[in-house]
C-alpha cells in the first residue's frame, strides 16, 4: 500500500526517505514544476541532526553543514546576557549543524530520487480537494486522482490540504515583527561557530556561519534583521523569496558596531536580501481527518524563534515512521502520531510566542531600561540557567532527555 505525500519540501521529503527506509512504498507530488533551493540559513537541533543521521545522511550533511559550537546573546548596547555551549560541545551524542535550507533540501532530494527511484517525485501537480473513500485516501488533482493507503500533507505554510480541512481559520497571523535574511561572505566574527543574538524583541539581529573559508578566507554567515512596528504596519504576502533592497532597514542598526561584530557591514555585504513578515498560526483542535493527516509547517507553523521549524519537520516525518512500524499504514499510526505531537508543538508555538529562548534578552531590557553594567546583578546566572533547560525540554532537545532516548527507529526495524 503506498503512502501518498503532498510536498516536496524538507518534511515530505524526510518522510519519503523514511517510508523506504521501513519498508513502506511512498509516492511524493509536488505543486511546483521544478524543485528548486530555496530560502537562507537555518538551524538543525541536535534531535532533528540524529534522525537524518539515522537516515544514512551523516556524511552528506556534515559536507554541507556547519557543526554549531556555541550560542550567545547580547543586549542592544552589546553587552553579553548569556552563553552556553551547543551540539557536541554541549554534551549531546549528535552535533547541532547550521545550514543553507536550499542545500538541505536539495540534499535530501537527491537522496530521495537515488533510494527510491526517479518516478518516486511527481512534479506540477496542484491539488484541488481530497477524501476519504473506504481504505483509501484520495487527491483530486488538476491531473486526475491520486491514491493511496494515506495522504500526508507536507505542502507548507500555506497549505492547500490544511486550508480545506479547517476551511474558517483565516490567514496567518501576524505579531508585528518583519524580518530581512541574508548571507553574506565576510570574515568571522568568532574563532568558533558561534550563533550570536543581539538585541531584544522591538529590534534584534541573529546571525550565523553557513559556509565554511572560501580561498580569500571569508565564511557564509547567514543572518536575519528583525524590527517590530505598529499593528497598522502593511507588508507583502508570506514568501521567502521577496527581494527588498538593504536600504529599507538597514539605518536602524547604523550604530550596531560593537568590536567583535560589525551588524552594518555584514547587511551591506549581502548580494541579496529577502523580507518576510513573521508569521505563525494557532494550534489547531485537529490535524487528522479520516486518512489524511497534517506535519511540518502545515500542521504547526511558528515563529523561528528557537530554531524549530525544520527540525520538528523531520521529527514528524520519523515519528509518523515509528507510528507505521506500530499500527501499520491506517488510521490508527495517524492518530498515534497526532496524540503525541500535536500537544507538543502547541507548547512550542505558545513558547516561540512569548518565552523562546531570546526572551532573556526582553527580560533584561524589561528590568533595566537597557543600561547596565553586569547582567548577574540584573538576571543572576541560576536564572539564566533554568530560562535555557525549560526551552530545550519545551522544543525536545533536552540534553539528558535526549540523549537517553531511544532511537525512534531501530536499527533492527531499517530494512533498507
Amino acid at each position: 500500500m503506498t503512502i501518498l505525500i503532498s510536498g516536496a519540501g524538507i518534511a515530505g521529503l524526510t518522510l519519503a526517505l523514511t517510508c523506504r527506509q521501513i519498508g513502506l512504498a511512498c509516492r511524493i507530488v509536488e505543486q511546483v514544476r521544478e524543485v528548486k533551493p530555496l530560502g537562507v540559513g537555518i538551524n538543525l537541533q541536535p534531535n532533528a541532526v540524529r534522525e537524518l543521521m539515522d537516515l544514512g545522511l551523516e556524511a552528506e550533511l556534515a559536507a554541507i553543514g556547519v557543526p554549531t559550537q556555541e550560542l550567545a546573546m547580547f543586549a542592544a548596547n552589546g553587552r553579553e546576557v548569556w552563553r552556553e555551549p551547543r551540539g557536541l560541545a554541549a554534551g549531546y551524542r549528535w552535533p547541532q549543524y547550521s545550514v543553507h535550507r536550499g542545500e538541505l533540501q536539495m540534499l535530501l532530494y537527491r537522496a530521495v530520487l537515488e533510494r527510491l527511484g526517479p518516478d518516486a517525485i511527481e512534479t506540477g501537480v496542484k491539488g484541488l480537494s481530497h477524501r476519504t473513500e473506504g481504505e483509501e485516501a484520495v487527491l483530486e488533482t488538476e491531473r486526475g486522482e491520486r491514491r493511496g493507503a494515506l495522504l500526508i500533507a507536507a505542502d507548507g505554510l500555506h497549505s492547500a490540504i490544511r486550508r480545506r480541512m479547517h476551511p474558517d481559520e483565516g490567514p496567518p497571523i501576524w505579531a508585528g515583527a518583519i524580518l530581512w535574511r541574508g548571507a553574506s561572505r565576510i570574515a568571522r566574527f568568532s574563532e568558533k561557530n558561534m550563533m550570536a543574538m543581539i538585541g531584544d524583541y522591538d529590534q534584534k539581529f541573529v546571525t550565523y556561519p553557513i559556509g565554511g573559508p572560501d580561498e580569500e578566507g571569508r565564511s557564509l554567515i547567514n543572518w536575519i534583521a528583525e524590527r517590530r512596528f505598529e499593528a497598522g504596519h502593511g507588508w507583502a504576502r508570506e514568501d521567502w523569496s521577496r527581494v527588498v533592497p538593504a536600504s529599507e532597514f538597514a539605518h536602524w542598526f547604523d550604530s550596531w558596531r560593537f568590536g567583535w561584530i560589525d551588524v552594518p557591514a555584514i547587511i551591506a555585504a549581502a548580494p541579496v536580501v529577502y523580507e518576510y513578515p513573521m508569521v505563525d498560526r494557532d494550534p489547531l483542535p485537529f490535524w487528522t481527518e479520516g486518512r489524511v493527516t497534517l506535519m511540518g509547517d502545515a500542521a504547526h507553523i511558528m515563529y523561528p524563534t528557537g530554531s524549530n521549524g525544520a527540525s520538528q519537520a523531520i521529527v514528524d516525518a520519523r515519528r509518523l515512521g515509528r507510528a507505521f512500524l506500530d499500527h501499520g499504514p491506517n488510521p490508527a499510526a495517524l492518530a498515534d502520531y497526532e496524540a503525541e505531537m500535536r500537544p507538543r508543538m502547541a507548547k512550542v508555538i505558545a513558547a516561540n510566542r512569548g518565552a523562546g529562548p531570546d526572551y532573556v534578552l526582553e527580560i533584561v531590557k524589561q528590568r533595566t531600561g537597557g543600561v547596565f553594567d553586569d547582567v548577574e546583578d540584573v538576571m543572576p546566572l541560576k536564572e539564566r540557567q533554568d530560562f535555557a533547560a525549560t526551552y530545550k525540554k519545551t522544543a525536545g532537545f533536552s540534553i539528558e532527555a535526549l540523549n537517553a532516548q531511544p532511537a525512534l527507529i531501530g536499527e533492527h526495524e531499517r530494512r533498507a
